[in-house]
């Protein structure tokens, strides 16, 4: 099993506290940390207000940070999951994806998907066109993304995006085009989508789930005429670990208590719930014995989201000690 880890951004209040000013350093210093170990990935959100609530709280801009982080390490690839389709025009997109691969030195992964926060959607003039509309935009953009990375140019006559003779170059460094990792769990659309181009998924929910939205992505690669193994399932996870049982819960405990006083106990409440039902929550083995029936349930790739993090990175390197090595 390969894994990554979310660098915190602000997104989910887990800079609280930090200065604005001195919040870049802890993310760089984060990032530090994640590649000098067993590591193969950093992640962000590409979003941009914080959730469950929006908030005055800073939320750092994805993209932003993709090329700051190409330019400050080295090894690590470097993905978003998952970037909105709708935030961006594709052809500019794909022009940003490029850069920061040739800066990167070839690591950057491309996580895209329709789009959910419908607040921020708003709040930035996007409006929030109905789920229809953004599979299709999510269809369209993807078809230009990978025009220009391969070709270096993209022309499109679509409903949603019209390029034409858009000059995407440098291209990326990776030979085939930046990677595409296809979010969502969406069996109608978002599956089909995936079994025709995509290199990676990324859906979650419980195991039974997981079986069988795989199932229905095989599927949907046999009428594709596509090999099934050739996409690596991804599922990302809330991750708080502890030593004992009990530190696991002193640690959720000192999480929700930074929460609370931005979103209230009610939501406080849901997201203990969210935590404790995560197969990233529990001692180092009981969370390995969770991801291990994932992975015979074909995970291959976990990314793990540590709310913890830019406070407090014990919890992390016991991960780190225990977890990865009993699974990579």
């Amino acid at each position: 099993m390969r894994f990554g880890a979310f660098v915190p951004q602000g997104w989910r209040f887990d800079l609280v506290g930090i200065d604005p000013a001195e919040q870049w350093h802890a993310m760089s210093d984060i990032a530090g940390h994640l590649e000098s170990g067993a590591w193969e990935s950093l992640w962000v959100y590409d979003h941009f207000h914080t959730t469950p609530v929006p908030s005055r709280e800073a939320t750092h801009e994805a993209w932003t940070l993709m090329a700051a982080f190409a330019a400050s390490t080295a090894r690590i690839r470097l993905g978003q999951m998952c970037t909105c389709m709708g935030y961006r025009n594709p052809a500019y997109l794909a022009k940003v994806a490029a850069t920061v691969d040739v800066v990167s030195g070839g690591r950057t992964e491309m996580g895209i998907g329709g789009g959910w926060y419908e607040h921020e959607w708003r709040a930035y003039g996007y409006g929030f066109p109905p789920i229809p509309d953004r599979l299709g935009m999510l269809r369209e953009g993807v078809e230009i993304m990978r025009q220009a990375w391969r070709t270096g140019e993209a022309s499109l006559p679509g409903k949603y995006y019209q390029v034409e003779g858009a000059i995407v170059r440098p291209q990326p460094l990776q030979p085939d085009g930046i990677p595409l990792w296809i979010a969502g769990g969406g069996e109608k659309v978002t599956l089909k989508l995936a079994a025709q181009v995509a290199d990676y998924t990324n859906f979650t929910g419980t195991l039974e789930e997981f079986r069988h939205k795989s199932d229905v992505l095989a599927a949907h690669c046999d009428r594709a005429g596509r090999e099934f193994d050739e996409i690596t399932r991804s599922s990302n996870f809330n991750t708080i670990v502890g030593a004992t049982e009990a530190e696991a819960s002193d640690r959720l405990a000192a999480v929700l208590d930074r929460l609370r006083p931005h979103i209230g106990d009610e939501r406080a409440a849901t997201i203990e719930h969210d935590y404790r039902t995560s197969p990233g929550f529990g001692t180092p083995e009981q969370i390995a014995e969770r991801l291990a029936e994932r992975r015979a349930a074909g995970l291959g790739y976990a990314i793990h989201y540590f709310p913890e993090m830019a406070y407090d990175r014990s919890g992390v390197e016991l991960f780190e000690r225990e977890v990865i090595p009993a699974l990579g």
